[in-house]
């Protein structure tokens, strides 16, 4: 005879636990047996419900865990239950969830209390902070640069200290467009840009620019995406955009240089927009390189960070939940990365880019320009560009060794695809076998018609054929709602606290003489109280969270047996010999590189 014991358990958290009682049936090979209604499941409590006895093989006790369903749910009937039903929140967007508040979003989907706690009197603190502070931005004024010193914060970073000492240098500005906050616009030229017109007198720079770029030394930074973005009016004054382009070269050493910058596209009819070098009149060459450092700031939160991270994580979630049950494989493979995220987003789109939220308040693509660029950069958002391997491809960067983004994101990458593959050859043993499961293509038809709104075009799959091509969609979901976000949003703090190097906005339109003082560069920046709302901002969203789950170090176990657990444990000591490597290769380093370090690496988009 074999003996079953049967345990109900729920979480520790606060007001976890369930008021119903647990129906329980026995399956077997050639029947079932209903075992009736037992003891309701209690918080922070494992509650044995019965032990029966019934005829069984000889063999070794194994344990397993199941999940406990609505009574009479079958694994389709349930899902709708879940309560995650797509919203919308602008035209030419991919959909949220829907509901405009945290209370709107099913249960599971909120902050629990210790993040709710934390996020609540951070965010106190800091509008107390900036209220008490603020008024006084009315009355004093930037007169100097380094008057900005007034709210560069106390507690700043060792890496932001180096940014206030270095950022008028030429290699550390080109420095940032491989390793800084936004890493994700550098590309090799393959061809001299056609909006680059070189005016007579320039036939040296031509010359010198194509010879470098028979060398393959040039990369080119183009923002056009902002040309024509109406900017904003803020407190009745306008504001400015622009849509530089910046061509550099790719030093043996590896430092990357600026050779020229154009603030503006040439148009038709006009004389050709001026050209700024590394040789002109040194406050007309810092303006220049500060307004490219305000565009990046402007396309580095809006399409890098919230588009690229936040929005592509709340999709796959979304997804997942309506079109996989959670006995699902590869429900539990994703699971775990989607805590919080609905709930931030959610939060996002109620305060920061909402009517009258902070991007209005204070930054220049406010409102109704960073919804443009947000819908601009979905049209151009493709399926390999989310994949650091054909991303950097095609942006010519595989190899670039001063590319420690490169380097990191390309082996984390790797460890996440040897983790997803793991899992996925436990559970389909053959192609066939994963292109049968119709809630598996269901799911995948989901994500790419309708969350990202028929994104086939752009190279999203609709069908999955292969274990291969299973494995390559499920490590993109997971590297998006990790490294992909973690690459965008931990460098905020040290690249942003001093104003100067990421402006939020421009108060004057771009220069069109090389005639500049250091007062015209002040005019042009933040202005005190901007910059106070800035630096709040950065602080909050940019601090370390104490609430973190860092990559692959989950304790729930949405898996059971040895196999799975088996391969988890090798994808978690994978991360952590990667960390370690990375601490080495830092310890060396002028500039450490740790926002792909998998420590550092949050498990989900929760902030």
């Amino acid at each position: 005879m074999g003996k079953y014991t049967v345990r109900v358990a729920t979480g520790d958290l606060f007001l976890a636990g369930s008021p119903n009682q647990v129906q329980l049936w026995l399956v077997g090979e050639h029947g079932e047996a209903d075992l009736g209604k037992h003891l309701r499941p209690v918080w922070g409590k494992c509650r044995l419900v019965l032990q029966v006895d019934l005829s069984a093989g000889p063999g070794n006790p194994r344990r397993g865990l199941f999940p406990l369903l609505p009574l009479g749910a079958g694994p389709q009937d349930y899902l709708p239950a879940r309560g995650h039903w797509w919203g919308s929140w602008k035209d030419g967007l991919i959909l949220p969830i829907a509901g405009k508040r945290q209370p709107d979003l099913p249960r599971d989907e909120r902050f629990l209390e210790d993040k709710d706690l934390d996020f609540s009197v951070s965010l106190a603190k800091a509008l107390k902070d900036m209220a008490i502070k603020g008024t006084l931005d009315f009355i004093n004024c930037v007169k100097r640069l380094e008057d900005f010193k007034k709210i560069f914060p106390r507690g700043k970073t060792a890496l932001a200290e180096r940014v206030h000492d270095s950022w008028k240098n030429d290699a550390f500005f080109g420095y940032q467009f491989l390793n800084g906050a936004n890493p994700m616009l550098l590309r090799r030229s393959s061809r001299l840009p056609a909006r680059l017109v070189l005016p007579p007198g320039m036939e040296d720079l031509k010359t010198q620019l194509e010879k470098e770029l028979q060398a393959g030394w040039i990369s080119e930074v183009d923002f056009s995406l902002l040309d024509g973005v109406k900017p904003n009016v803020i407190i009745f004054k306008q504001q400015y955009v622009a849509a530089p382009l910046v061509m550099l070269k790719l030093q043996p050493d590896g430092r990357l240089l600026p050779m020229v910058i154009q603030l503006q596209p040439p148009r038709y009819g006009c004389p050709p927009p001026l050209l700024f070098l590394p040789s002109d009149p040194p406050m007309a060459w810092l303006l220049a390189k500060t307004w490219v450092r305000s565009s990046d700031f402007q396309l580095h939160q809006l399409q890098s960070h919230l588009l690229r991270g936040h929005l592509i994580a709340e999709v796959i979630a979304v997804a997942t939940m309506r079109s996989l049950p959670s006995l699902h494989p590869i429900y539990k493979l994703l699971i775990p990365h989607f805590r919080y995220t609905m709930a931030i987003n959610t939060l996002a789109r109620s305060c920061l880019v909402s009517e009258g939220g902070i991007f209005d308040l204070v930054v220049s693509t406010g409102s109704g320009g960073h919804v443009d660029i947000l819908q601009r950069a979905t049209g151009c958002l493709t399926y390999r560009s989310l994949c650091p391997p054909d991303d950097l491809a095609d942006r010519g960067l595989l190899g670039v060794k001063s590319s420690l983004y490169g380097q990191d994101a390309i082996r984390l990458w790797g460890i996440i695809s040897r983790y997803v593959e793991g899992m996925v050859g436990l559970f389909y043993k053959s192609d066939q076998a994963m292109k049968d499961d119709l809630e598996l293509q269901a799911w995948c038809r989901e994500m790419t018609e309708t969350g990202l709104q028929m994104a086939q075009d752009r190279g999203f799959p609709i069908s999955l054929e292969s274990r291969a091509q299973l494995c390559h969609f499920v490590t993109m979901c997971i590297f998006t709602c990790t490294g992909q976000h973690a690459s965008n949003h931990l460098g905020q703090l040290d690249w942003y606290s001093w104003i100067p190097n990421g402006p939020c906005t421009m108060r004057k339109p771009p220069p069109i003489s090389k005639d500049v003082t250091e007062k015209d560069i002040v005019d042009s920046l933040p202005n005190l109280h901007q910059a106070h709302m800035q630096k709040t901002v950065t602080d909050f969203l940019g601090r370390r969270q104490p609430v973190m789950v860092a990559l692959g170090q989950h304790e729930e176990k949405y898996f059971s047996g040895p196999e799975p657990q088996a391969v988890l444990r090798q994808f978690r000591e994978e991360l952590a010999a990667m960390d370690k490597e990375i601490d080495v290769r830092n310890a060396v380093l002028d500039l450490p590189y740790e926002y792909l370090r998998p420590s550092m690496v949050e498990n989900s988009v929760t902030i």
